[in-house]
């Protein structure tokens, strides 16, 4: 286990420490929203503190030629910039009688505590991919990120018809997909009626474009949605160092931890993010 990590300081026993790490992880596995249709790259090591970012042109049709001696356009980065790879963190602790309950009685430390440390930086990882950070823009404030009309999705049809128009309008730009819908828990409510005289959820019909899966999050704000055409040649999540827990020290007989993780969103080809306007 890495030194910065100090926990052969910690007054725990590697099982403890095993139940603390599932229990992180599994936490934040129910809320993470933006690791489900974005890929990771990574890790590169928590010592990483700046990242490289490159935004491409030249995606184009491929060349088709006998002989390989057609001129073919390459692929090329217009911009390049190094990005900030920043620390996102939530200490807790635990009571040393706590600890000691556990140790003589066997029984499982109570780690609500560190379940809800996991929670707050799960809930900061998606704030970070989707509204950004003073130095990085998020998928929802990108400059040249692809725009389309919300509608009211009050009306029955609305969210299918916005999604239609959405996709319609990437694969125009040369966003073929395929598609993810992130929406604020509001508008994914409203997406769960029958759609029409179907007899299927509108969701339902959403999902037949959205082959990437249809998702919902407390990040976005009540009127807030978006189309992700995903894959890696559009973005990607860096990662320096997951999603782990430190020790941090001892007071007055309670025990601080810190979960953490190091992560920047890197987005290559801006216009493959389409918001709901």
């Amino acid at each position: 286990m890495a030194d910065y990590l100090m926990r052969e300081q910690a007054p725990l026993s590697q099982e403890q420490w095993e139940q603390i790490d599932h229990t992180v992880v599994e936490t934040a596995q129910q809320f993470l929203v933006g690791r489900r249709f974005i890929p990771i790259y990574g890790p590169l090591g928590a010592g990483m503190q700046t990242i490289i970012n490159n935004v491409f042109g030249g995606i184009g049709d491929a060349t088709v030629d006998a002989m390989g001696e057609a001129e073919s356009s390459p692929v090329v980065i217009e911009t390049r910039r190094a990005e900030l790879l920043p620390m996102l963190y939530k200490d807790f602790r635990l009571n040393w009688r706590d600890i000691e309950a556990s140790r003589q009685l066997g029984i499982p430390l109570d780690l609500g505590p560190a379940a809800a440390a996991a929670y707050t930086v799960a809930l900061a990882e998606d704030r970070l991919i989707f509204h950004g950070t003073a130095d990085a823009a998020g998928l929802l404030n990108l400059e040249r990120r692809t725009r389309s009309k919300l509608g009211n999705w009050g009306e029955m049809g609305a969210a299918f018809e916005s999604v239609v128009a959405a996709t319609a309008q990437l694969i125009a730009n040369g966003f073929p997909g395929p598609y993810a819908v992130i929406t604020s828990p509001q508008l994914y409510a409203a997406m769960t009626r029958v759609f029409g005289n179907t007899g299927v959820l509108e969701i339902e019909q959403v999902r037949q474009l959205a082959t990437a899966g249809v998702f919902q999050t407390p990040i976005l704000d009540e009127n807030q949605a978006l189309v992700v055409s995903t894959g890696r040649q559009n973005m990607d999540l860096a990662v320096a160092q997951d999603l782990t827990t430190a020790f941090l020290e001892t007071t007055s007989m309670s025990h601080s931890f810190r979960v953490f993780e190091i992560v920047a969103l890197r987005v290559k080809r801006p216009g493959a993010v389409c918001t709901l306007e």
